[in-house]
């Protein structure tokens, strides 16, 4: 299965797992059962709330899931729509996220668990 995860920093499989799907500085694709990523600049970053276009984020590479801290509801619709499983992210890198869906152990996001805005200095359950 190939998996992508939001990320601010480039270390490869050891990257951090970032919060925030839309905008994550880039995406670092990694196919199960394997240490071998791809790394995918954002193409999406710069939206306005509530526009994130999720398939041109990840620069059109194919993907069977994400897993992330947190979406907004649109785009998580949008990936559904496209067929992409949608993950909540536990704390910790792009490796241990990895074998905690090879394991079965990460939770499908569902459309109440997605973020509402950051306006007002309300945030995401996140």
């Amino acid at each position: 299965m190939k998996v992508a995860f939001p990320t601010q920093e480039d270390r490869g499989i050891d990257s951090p797992v970032y919060g925030h799907f839309g905008s994550a500085a880039a995406f670092v694709i990694a196919e199960t059962g394997s240490d071998k990523v791809d790394r995918v600049v954002n193409e999406d970053a710069v939206h306005q709330h509530g526009m994130c276009n999720p398939l041109a984020a990840l620069g059109g590479q194919p993907v069977d899931a994400i897993v992330v801290g947190g979406i907004g509801a649109g785009a998580l619709m949008k990936l559904q729509a496209a067929g992409v499983r949608v993950y909540r992210a536990m704390e910790g890198s792009v490796r241990e996220n990895l074998e905690m869906i090879d394991a079965g152990r990460l939770p499908e996001l569902t459309i109440d668990q997605t973020c509402a805005g950051h306006q007002g200095g309300e945030g995401c359950s996140h």
